[in-house]
């Protein structure tokens, strides 16, 4: 039965389409988030460091990206833009393990063409690290993994109640994730730069070549998201699911 709904997800032109959407969206907002870091460092003179005033651009900038890229296509493809969005949907059973793995390919490949065109326009942007993702100084790894596992977990519980949850106010959901994400980075700019997305860590790293603890990046948001979904499933979602 897998095996059928696996071949019917590859031959589907709606899982295809889907797949696109994911790849255009998350390159649309890896393309304005890696540009709000390089023009903070172009316009502010703050390239390299991190102040009050290029918190709040950057900020803002991935939180009103996110907010209208899944607003544009929440009815294509549900709008997960992120690997750990994906991950937390196929543990829950939301999306099929196929479908799911062609949304992951395509974030990533988004991911990758957004920080490749950013250094096309931009080319002086590799010496700023193209928005790369690192831990501040004075912060270990664990306390790195940690907090991107508590922000990621805080992304995927508001995606959830909002979006994935039939009783929630899907109209909303766009601009309850935006300002999620607007106040991740408020939080954890300074401290591991707020990726909570796998795909947006891997284009700026793969372009510029800085790996230095990228599997932070990896493990910390697909655990937290996880634990969100998992979470919300069993204990608000279940609960009220009418008895057969």
């Amino acid at each position: 039965m897998n095996d059928v709904l696996a071949l019917h997800d590859l031959k589907s032109w709606d899982s295809w389409r889907a797949s696109v959407a994911e790849l255009i969206a998350t390159l649309c907002f890896v393309f304005i988030g890696v540009g709000s870091v390089v023009s903070t460092g172009i316009f502010l003179g703050d390239e390299g460091t991190v102040t009050a005033g290029t918190m709040v651009v950057i900020g803002l900038a991935h939180g009103f990206a996110i907010a209208i890229m899944v607003a544009a296509t929440a009815r294509i493809s549900g709008g997960h833009i992120n690997p750990a969005v994906t991950f937390s949907a196929v543990l829950t059973r939301k999306i099929g393990l196929t479908k799911g793995g062609m949304y992951v390919f395509a974030q990533l490949a988004g991911a990758i063409l957004g920080a490749l065109l950013i250094k096309a326009i931009i080319p002086d942007a590799l010496e700023g690290g193209l928005g790369s993702h690192a831990l501040g100084a004075g912060i270990s790894t664990g306390a790195g993994l940690t907090l991107e596992m508590v922000l990621t977990f805080i992304l995927v519980f508001v995606i959830f109640a909002t979006a994935m949850d039939p009783r929630g106010p899907s109209n909303l959901a766009p601009f309850a994730i935006g300002i999620a994400v607007v106040v991740i980075h408020f939080v954890g700019v300074p401290l591991t730069g707020a990726s909570v997305n796998p795909a947006r860590t891997l284009g700026s790293a793969l372009v510029t070549g800085e790996w230095a603890d990228h599997w932070i990046y990896w493990v910390g948001p697909l655990g937290g998201g996880a634990i969100a979904a998992l979470t919300y499933e069993y204990v608000f979602l279940r609960q009220h699911r009418p008895k057969q």
